[in-house]
């Protein structure tokens, strides 16, 4: 999955601003020139030891080294760079890997963080020419595996069918449909995600990183600081971010522009949330959002459907169901007639959806279309069902069918593309999704928005493009959600600039052939 982002109707956000130094700020990195290059790996168990026998000095019997800085103790391992090849279908690439970190500084120039990176640039390009594409996926909390892995990365992980249950094998294939084609590519994995890691103690740095304005910063630096590293501040410069990415993605973007002076041609968005706003417990358009992904769940359990076939529930969306919506319950008739018209669109059975006055949360959804045979939908995929654990309790006690089976093959195959391939050996764990990574999250003063950013970096470069991917079963992010968003930007956000896609599938819809390779050709036209 992209990622998990939690948009739940209870979450608790913080209600007082950190004031956010720049995270690892320009001035702190530029006086500390080391930071970003390969360093000695580090001692996996620090402490006193002994010179060797024979060795002249080193003091009285029993005097000890001096223990390490507590940075260097949790260092990652210098970066390893190796050169590949890829046999693809009428072509083989040859390009140079590297899986590396770059290290953080506060505005004092003390260490914080060190942030890994797995880069992948083809031999025997002009790298001025060349672009060159940041990945990143959301949670807060998750690493880059399900873009590298799903749709973007040399080589792909079937994460559909019998590769989407947590004892699929985690055989990596090469991926005929990778973006390495026409751009380089350079995931990152957010501190505590994948093998990213704090090289501070104590809980400043935390607080800071796991911020919305900390974590925009400390991203946007380590693209700066890349660009810088290998010699790539001419190239065409685009930025990817699925899910929570796309509250990061506008905002990296913005601040790219305007503080680490850094222009960006292209945004990317897949299956991108970009406003928390609508989706709290009070919000009337979250139902509105919800309806036709829906309405797409039942018709694609009766036959293939694709984007088109929803129109005539968008039109309702947007009209009738939006006027009996906002007379409110207390008008009998109005909320009758919503119900109704709902269960019919859903399939689900009309007493329920009079019962819930045809407004449905997603998890009333996901239990409700198929409670008859004891199955539940997934979040991200919701043409994807499996077992409800307890099918006869009143309360929902059940998972993710479409997402929770993935963690273990997702997991295993990044482990062993670095540690294998790649020959970069981080000790510790690989993090593919860290809860309490969200379970720490400072989302400021009130719900997150990127919508403000996203109009801002449009305006500020008229020749800027965005392109933004959906799935049409995706219930965690629902396409409609955008498609209102992106109906409401101003006029300088023509449809040469601007650009909606939906496919059918979930929130990772490329886990689908068709809609993988399509996606594809959307993101090499926009780089053309």
């Amino acid at each position: 999955m992209a990622f998990r982002f939690t948009a739940r109707r209870h979450m608790q956000l913080a209600i007082t601003l950190v004031m956010l130094a720049c995270v690892a700020g320009a001035r702190a990195q530029d006086a500390s020139p080391t930071a970003v290059q390969p360093q000695p790996a580090a001692t996996p168990t620090p402490g006193p030891t002994l010179p060797p026998q024979g060795q002249k000095g080193g003091g009285r019997r029993g005097d000890a080294a001096a223990p390490q800085p507590v940075s260097d103790q949790h260092r990652l391992p210098p970066d390893s760079t190796t050169r590949q090849t890829l046999a693809l279908p009428g072509r083989t690439l040859a390009f140079t890997a590297t899986a590396g970190s770059i290290r953080l500084f506060d505005e004092k120039g003390e260490p914080q963080a060190d942030i890994a990176y797995t880069s992948f640039q083809l031999d025997g390009t002009d790298r001025g020419a060349r672009p060159v594409t940041f990945l990143f996926n959301g949670g807060p909390g998750a690493s880059s595996a399900w873009l590298q892995f799903g749709t973007a990365g040399p080589w792909r992980l079937s994460i559909t069918g019998d590769g989407a249950i947590a004892s699929a094998s985690p055989e990596l294939v090469p991926n005929a449909e990778t973006w390495l084609d026409f751009t380089d590519l350079v995931f990152i994995d957010p501190v505590s995600t994948g093998y990213s890691r704090f090289v501070a103690t104590g809980e400043d740095a935390r607080k800071r990183f796991f911020s919305l304005d900390g974590d925009v910063s400390s991203i946007a630096l380590v693209i700066r600081r890349w660009l810088e590293k290998y010699d790539r501040l001419l190239s065409p410069k685009y930025v990817t971010g699925e899910s929570y990415g796309g509250i990061r993605g506008p905002k990296i973007v913005r601040n790219l522009q305007t503080q680490q002076g850094v222009g960006v041609r292209g945004l990317i968005l897949v299956s991108p949330l970009l406003d928390y706003r609508e989706f709290s417990g009070s919000s009337q358009l979250q139902y509105v959002h919800r309806l036709p992904t829906m309405a797409a769940v039942a018709r694609e359990a009766k036959g293939p459907v694709k984007w088109s076939d929803l129109a005539d529930v968008e039109r309702y969306a947007r009209g009738e169901f939006v006027a009996d919506l906002l007379k409110g319950q207390a008008d009998t008739e109005a909320s009758n007639r919503l119900a109704d018209k709902v269960a019919s669109l859903t399939g689900i059975d009309q007493a329920v959806s009079r019962r819930l006055a045809g407004r449905f949360e997603v998890g009333e959804f996901r239990r409700e279309f198929d409670r008859r045979n004891g199955r539940v939908t997934g979040r991200y995929d919701a043409s994807v069902s499996g077992f409800d654990p307890y099918p006869d309790s009143d309360s929902s006690h059940f998972g993710d069918p479409s997402g929770d089976s993935l963690m273990a093959p997702l997991t295993s195959a990044a482990v062993d593309l670095t540690t294998r391939k790649l020959n970069w050996r981080p000790d510790g764990s690989y993090h593919l999704l860290n809860d309490s990574v969200l379970r720490s999250w400072d989302f400021g003063r009130g719900p997150a928005e990127s919508v403000s950013q996203l109009r801002q970096i449009l305006a500020l470069d008229p020749k800027m493009k965005l392109l933004v991917g959906h799935g049409l079963f995706d219930l965690a992010t629902p396409y409609f959600a955008s498609r209102i968003i992106l109906d409401g930007l101003p006029a300088f956000a023509s449809p040469a600039r601007v650009k909606l896609v939906v496919y059918p599938g979930g929130h990772m819809f490329y886990s689908r052939d068709a809609a993988r390779q399509a996606f594809r050709g959307e993101v090499q036209g926009m780089m053309k």
